[in-house]
């Protein structure tokens, strides 16, 4: 029975977590035109409260090198 709890768990918190997985540059580049658009990160809570801190040239959209400063 506690085997079952702690599967159970475990898919719990890995389905919980699918939704932050989408952190990485090529994941949130969905259209693949190498920069993340804020609809893209719109999806990802941190990254949009440090999207405008980010976007170091300010042309709306994240570079892999402003991006990986997140």
């Amino acid at each position: 029975m506690k085997t079952l709890h702690k599967t159970l768990a475990l898919i719990a918190l890995a389905s919980s977590s699918a939704a932050f997985a989408a952190s990485d540059f090529d994941t949130l580049d969905t259209d693949g035109n190498g920069a993340i658009s804020q609809s893209e990160a719109s999806v990802d809570a941190k990254l949009m409260s440090m999207f405008s801190e980010l976007d170091t040239d300010q042309n709306g959209e994240l570079s892999k090198a402003e991006f990986s400063k997140a």
